[in-house]
């Protein structure tokens, strides 16, 4: 489903057509235009009932061990790592 959204502005009586350019930029990234576009530059697959399966299996699994690894004392949980550069 494929929505729509209208964006209009009407220039004012001393205003610019680069205030104008700005305030209808700034509208439609209020409407998330902006960022719904981006996310349409490029086409992708659906992925398949399986993949999302599967992906959902290979997480429970990787649960399952961690916890294991924590109750063996292996893995200290309070000790979490953090993302990114360090």
């Amino acid at each position: 489903m494929v929505t729509t959204a209208r964006v209009e502005v009407r220039r004012g009586k001393n205003e610019s057509s680069a205030a104008l350019i700005r305030r209808f930029s700034r509208r439609a990234q209020g409407l998330g235009l902006v960022r719904e576009m981006r996310g349409r530059r490029y086409w992708q697959r659906t992925k398949s009932k399986n993949v999302y399966h599967k992906r959902a299996l290979i997480s429970l699994e990787r649960r399952a061990a961690y916890r294991e690894l924590v109750k063996l004392g292996k893995i200290d949980p309070t000790a979490r790592r953090t993302k990114g550069k360090k």
